[in-house]
């Protein structure tokens, strides 16, 4: 659990702070680096890997309707006009990882989801716009907005991540005799 907080947590790093830099593809590649250990430590990694496109997916139509409703601008990485940038998503695959690991805990605590993600979100992305890796268009409408994502994201993501769990040992069939 310890090596799973700790890669979210350079991921993140590194993105926020090479996309602030001029480095986004340095800090996308050191996320997709945690998120392939991630992968290649679990034992099912397959389950993984359709959460983790999950993820990249919706929080690619997430951001790029923060970017679309004016809230949030980015100025790295951005390889669509108007879309979330590269290393967003990289970010939301990292950050994926840690769902079946360090907040398995939150799995079926709705609510608790709910909350985690309208503060968490907001406060990830305020960190973010201090360390220069995004600007919020509009502050408080911003995080507004961004903390409205997160508390719909957060229990979906968990309940996806329920349902792909890659961290389970696989069920071994029983043996049968033919004898």
């Amino acid at each position: 659990m310890w090596l799973n907080i700790a890669a979210f947590q350079v991921g993140w790093f590194a993105c926020v702070l090479g996309a602030a830099h001029g480095m986004s593809w340095l800090g996308s590649a050191v996320a997709l680096t945690a998120v392939a250990i991630h992968l290649y430590l679990v034992p099912q990694p397959r389950y993984e890997v359709l959460l983790i496109l999950f993820a990249a997916v919706f929080g690619f139509a997430a951001d790029t309707m923060l970017i679309q409703g004016n809230w949030l601008t980015f100025s790295a990485g951005i390889l669509v006009p108007g879309a979330a940038p590269h290393w967003m998503v990289a970010l939301w695959m990292v950050f994926a990882t840690t769902l079946n690991v360090s907040l398995n805990w939150l799995k079926k605590r709705w609510l608790l989801a709910v909350g985690f993600g309208a503060i968490g979100g907001p406060l990830a992305y305020y960190a973010g716009a201090k360390l220069g890796a995004v600007t919020l268009l509009t502050p408080v409408t911003a995080l507004v907005a961004v903390g409205i994502a997160w508390a719909l994201a957060m229990p979906l993501l968990l309940w996806v991540a329920d349902r792909f769990n890659g961290t389970l040992q696989p069920r071994r069939m029983p043996e049968v005799s033919c004898v």
